[in-house]
């Protein structure tokens, strides 16, 4: 009996310890916080209840430095859909998960999140359906839907504020897809609530969508989010005064057609030309990557800066595929020219941690643009059963 229980102690043991390893890997889990007094100024979800955020406190020299990041799913475009959505953690903070885990750009841990470890890190829960940018005042009965992500935005700052956040020394607003989007929308407001001084720079992981047609030729993305304005009655403005980096994915032109990819770089070249801009443009075939640790920063996640400067025409400058050949050690070779199949010197590559990092703090500038999919042998490409995975509904 004593050695069965011994054993019974022993498997407890490492059990628990392979669970610790396991969240250390998958990120650690933070509570959610509940925004009480945003109910009383109407700042509320679809479905009446609270806004909510889950808040990492920063430590050691992060203590006075914040990253707000926005949660991603889409819009709700007419009545239909946001009755749907109500009933779902994209529009009530009653089905939202009392923890959730912290990974990739909000990992705690310096060796999955170099530069941002330590900050105070927030998640703000997204249940409005516009992006946090609309304002009804009016409240059908019929439906009880609200439309108020402007006023949650303003209530969920107001709340982080007072917590520290007035302090701040370092600040980074960011987001995923519908949040990536929230990120350019309320970029320069962000900057507005900070103290002078403070660096304040914005971050839109996979949230620069443009009006194209599908590959059936039907272009429903400027109705789509027209229906998305009528229906919240959305507010805002915006000129992106302030520094902002895009991390964005071509691989769109699988569902958009051939063109999607030249039209895509198009719309990103005449958002201009800062030196203060930054850039990781992968071609990688997944949506989000700053959330995920594999993506985010790990020996094997995806790469940008892979310009070689051949040895026998150090002038030029050719964009082709990594070859890894060890842990953070990379050449690139060059096969479509056999009078350039030699090995040439490989200028830095970053994976995206790095990128946003060096970017944030002015260490060095980050404009890349890949070669188109699925030229990239570093990307992480997600495989989809469901045919149709990037719905905007």
């Amino acid at each position: 009996m004593a050695n069965r229980s011994l054993l019974l102690y022993v498997w407890w043991c490492c059990a628990l310890a392979c669970a610790l390893l396991l969240v250390s890997a998958d990120g650690f889990l933070v509570d959610i916080t509940y925004v009480e007094s945003a109910v009383a100024k109407g700042a509320v979800c679809l479905d009446g209840s609270a806004p909510a955020y889950h808040l990492a406190r920063g430590f050691g020299s992060g203590v006075n430095s914040w990253l707000v990041h926005f949660e991603g799913g889409g819009w709700c475009n007419n009545v239909t859909t946001c009755r749907q959505r109500k009933r779902t953690r994209l529009g009530s903070s009653k089905e939202m998960a009392k923890q959730i885990a912290f990974s990739g750009i909000l990992s705690d841990t310096p060796d999955y999140n170099p530069d941002f470890y330590n900050w105070n890190k927030v998640k703000v829960r997204y249940c409005d359906g516009s992006s946090f940018t609309g304002d009804v005042e009016e409240v059908d009965p019929t439906t009880n839907l609200h439309y108020r992500g402007e006023r949650i935005w303003q209530a969920v700052m107001e709340d982080l504020l007072a917590k520290g956040m007035d302090k701040a020394e370092n600040a980074l607003i960011s987001g995923c897809s519908a949040g990536g989007l929230t990120s350019i929308l309320h970029c320069d407001r962000f900057h507005d609530l900070l103290p002078l001084g403070a660096r304040v720079k914005c971050l839109s992981d996979a949230g620069f969508f443009i009006n194209e047609k599908d590959v059936a030729g039907v272009g429903y993305i400027a109705a789509f989010f027209n229906d998305v304005v009528t229906t919240h009655v959305c507010t805002f403005t915006y000129h992106l005064y302030w520094p902002s980096m895009s991390m964005l994915n071509q691989p769109y032109c699988l569902m958009f057609g051939a063109g999607f990819r030249d039209d895509f770089l198009k719309a990103v070249a005449e958002q201009g030309n800062s030196t203060s801009r930054g850039l990781f443009i992968n071609s990688c075939y997944v949506h989000c990557q700053s959330e995920t640790q594999e993506t985010w920063f790990s020996s094997d996640s995806p790469m940008l800066g892979n310009t070689v400067i051949h040895p026998k025409t150090p002038e030029a400058y050719i964009i082709c595929p990594l070859t890894i050949e060890s842990d953070r050690v990379f050449t690139a070779r060059v096969a479509s020219d056999d009078a350039l199949s030699d090995t040439g010197f490989l200028s830095p590559v970053q994976t995206i941690a790095d990128a946003v990092g060096d970017w944030f703090f002015d260490r060095t500038p980050f404009q890349k643009i890949d070669c188109p999919y699925p030229c990239d042998s570093t990307c992480r490409n997600r495989i989809y059963d469901d045919p149709s995975p990037l719905s905007l509904a």
